[in-house]
């Protein structure tokens, strides 16, 4: 099978070496400013694309790994777009984080241009992504699943499948919801810890071993100790991205959300203090009171 894959950022760069190097497929990807480097895959044999329907026109299956429901309705619907070059019987594979709602409409207007689509939104973290083990959370067909199961494979260490077209997105953003929660509650207490003199160490080692010990922890830990914020390359402004989708999603199924809300405030203040490109560990920094 040949691959397209439109978003070579930090997790799709992962992807697109392993696709070509571990699975050995060839490999479209589409050229854009917003890529990481592209040199590495390129001398693997990777070739870039002008147009998403470039993409779809060299590629039995495309990889989607972009921001949001925004980004994916318009490569597929827009001009030049996925419909415009799709073959029958290509599958779109959406490891983006986005609105199940949005999903289930994509997967609707490319089953009606004779393609499959199915949702594969990823956990863990860009240096998964680069050794080839992500884990992605697949809603969808599972016919259509195991059609593409050997591309898969190349990039990830898990493959469940969920459910039904927009599960995978549904429980993505139940997923990152705990993530981020967890971590914006932890770095405001770092935060805390660190204004009254409390001794990095200790903090960590006292959550660590007590009821406070979680990956969320881990994550956050070489910031809180160390400065290092590489624990988890993951932009504050995605993670208000994710929860803002979190709260459209739970506010059209009408459930409670008020800790969610108190999640969306604590980060959006550091979204409008302009740290929007700082990573969530930096949440520790931002919260500081000397920050303030």
């Amino acid at each position: 099978m040949n691959v397209g894959i439109i978003g070579v950022g930090l997790m799709g760069h992962g992807i697109a070496r392993n696709v070509l190097a571990r699975g050995g497929f060839a490999l479209h990807f589409l050229d854009h400013p917003g890529n990481q480097p592209v040199d590495e895959i390129k001398k693997l044999g990777a070739k870039p694309c002008e147009t998403p329907a470039e993409i779809a026109a060299a590629s039995d299956v495309v990889i989607l790994c972009v921001t949001g429901s925004a980004q994916v309705e318009s490569i597929i619907t827009g001009e030049n777009g996925l419909l415009a070059g799709l073959k029958p019987g290509t599958v779109i594979v959406d490891c983006s984080t986005a609105l199940p709602e949005s999903t289930v409409r994509m997967g609707k207007v490319v089953n009606e241009a004779g393609g499959d689509y199915i949702d594969a939104p990823m956990t863990r973290t860009a240096q998964h992504a680069h050794e080839g083990k992500l884990n992605l959370l697949v809603g969808g067909d599972i016919a259509v699943l195991d059609k593409v199961r050997p591309i898969l494979s190349s990039f990830t260490e898990m493959v469940t499948h969920v459910g039904a077209l927009g599960h995978g997105h549904r429980l993505k953003l139940l997923h990152n919801y705990v993530s981020i929660g967890f971590m914006t509650l932890l770095a405001e207490a770092a935060a805390q810890s660190a204004d009254a003199g409390v001794d990095p160490e200790v903090f960590v080692d006292v959550l660590a071993n007590g009821g406070g010990a979680s990956a969320a922890l881990q994550r956050l830990a070489p910031f809180i100790t160390d400065g290092n914020r590489d624990g988890l390359p993951f932009f504050v402004s995605n993670a208000q991205k994710d929860i803002d989708y979190y709260r459209a999603m739970s506010g059209e199924a009408g459930a409670q959300q008020i800790i969610a809300d108190g999640v969306a405030s604590a980060i959006g203040t550091a979204v409008d203090a302009g740290e929007g490109q700082a990573y969530v560990p930096e949440l520790v920094r931002i919260f500081s009171k000397s920050a303030n």
